[in-house]
């Protein structure tokens, strides 16, 4: 397939001779600042807990919390705090001081990928921390085309867009631009092949996904009454997470009184590309780590580097999409399943890709490897218990062989599986 990459957006390294701070914004070393002091902050603590953990073993009393020491040493650790918060104060007014120095924003026709790509990256990891911290490197969902901000103004005054409307939603760890797959990308093959006009959705993959499904509920309500025609037809393609965070988004429009009104009765189609419907093994294999870590007293304080993991993350090692599946829970500790189940939307053409990197059936690659990162009855929605299944329809899911997770984003085969299903009538 014909390379379907946008002029004016850069997919590579700076060329040499680039002035690197070309790539960095004022707000980016502010935040990269608040990091490394909160990382400071957090590895004193660690270190603490680990040196009170030695002196209990002796008999030494502890500080006033668990986990801290007390007397000189506690004093010492409590400095080492304060001048971290010191330094952080003053390198944010330092860096803001220095503003007027740097280039003022990156051009408005042009898109940094690498940096795009570290923020996708670090949101996934700890998105739901940089929310709570109000760190300039969080990032908001919102509607994108080729990168940019979506102009839905700029899309009337050109005449470009059409009334069937294909959103896309990606995966963890990632962003609208990564929808570009070697040389790839789903939404324009679509575009060209069946006359859909793709819109992308970039996210905060470190929230909670029924957090994630209810804001772009509340989105896409928006984005079909501003649309520059009447939408006749809304179509969704997800990918990993984005699946879940869709899901979640559909049980969330079909609870609401104005339902009816909104955007959830226009919606044909959902595809699902190698969505974790019912969990990751990776995850759950965190989830252990936790426990592992907290089983002794010197390695119990190590257990808060396992806990930086995002709620996103942490709502992967099942599939949550509701906020009871996890509010009022503590996310770290090791439990049974206890989703409540969720049903695909009614009414709605609901597909399900797959993939798995063996080259034929195996039920130990199906359940454990998958595509190196989902197992494949996950994908498929199959569940032990029938309760949970979701039931796809057997002409609505596909297996793809020798192929993996984020494979899944560029090969052939997939985009013209993709085709067939969405043209034909739903």
């Amino acid at each position: 397939m014909p390379s379907s990459r946008p002029p004016r957006m850069r997919d590579s390294a700076p060329a040499s001779g680039t002035n690197p701070l070309r790539q960095l914004r004022v707000s980016d070393l502010r935040g990269v600042a608040r990091l490394a002091t909160q990382a400071t902050t957090g590895i004193s603590r660690v270190t603490e807990g680990v040196h009170q953990s030695v002196r209990g073993t002796l008999g030494l009393p502890g500080g006033s919390q668990p986990g801290r020491t007390g007397g000189l040493t506690g004093l010492v650790y409590q400095s080492i705090r304060g001048v971290t918060q010191l330094v952080d104060a003053g390198l944010q007014a330092g860096l803001a001081r220095l503003e007027p120095f740097f280039s003022a924003s990156t051009p408005g026709t042009e898109v940094l990928w690498e940096r795009e790509a570290v923020i996708a990256a670090l949101s996934g990891v700890m998105g739901d921390r940089l929310q709570q911290d109000n760190n300039p490197l969080c990032t908001h969902m919102g509607w994108y085309q080729q990168g940019l901000p979506l102009d839905v103004r700029a899309l009337s005054a050109a005449g470009t867009a059409t009334g069937k409307l294909l959103v896309l939603v990606h995966g963890l760890c990632m962003n609208d631009l990564q929808w570009q797959h070697g040389g790839h990308d789903h939404g324009t093959h679509l575009a060209r092949a069946l006359g859909y006009t793709p819109v992308y959705l970039r996210y905060n993959t470190g929230l909670h996904v029924s957090t994630n499904g209810a804001e772009l509920s509340a989105l896409l309500d928006s984005l079909v009454a501003s649309w520059p025609v009447p939408v006749t037809e809304l179509a969704v393609l997800a990918h990993s997470m984005g699946g879940l965070v869709v899901r979640s988004a559909c049980h969330h429009a079909a609870a609401q009184t104005a339902g009816a009104r909104g955007w959830l009765p226009r919606l044909r189609q959902v595809v699902f590309l190698g969505t974790p419907h019912h969990g990751a093994p990776l995850e759950r294999a965190g989830s252990w780590v936790d426990v592992l870590l907290g089983s002794t007293p010197f390695s119990r304080p190590f257990a808060r580097l396992a806990q930086l993991r995002s709620a996103g993350i942490t709502d992967l090692r099942y599939g949550h999409v509701l906020d009871a599946d996890w509010r009022g829970r503590d996310r770290f500790r090791t439990r049974p399943d206890q989703r409540t189940p969720v049903p695909l939307p009614d009414g709605v053409a609901c597909y399900a890709v797959a993939a798995t990197l063996a080259a034929r059936r195996n039920p130990v690659a199906e359940r454990l490897v998958g595509d190196g990162l989902v197992p494949l009855h996950s994908a498929l929605g199959i569940h032990d218990d029938a309760e949970r299944g979701l039931g796809f329809a057997k002409d609505r899911q596909v297996v793809f062989y020798r192929l993996g997770h984020l494979a899944l984003l560029g090969d052939a085969g997939v985009a013209r599986q993709l085709e067939q299903w969405m043209r034909a009538p739903t």
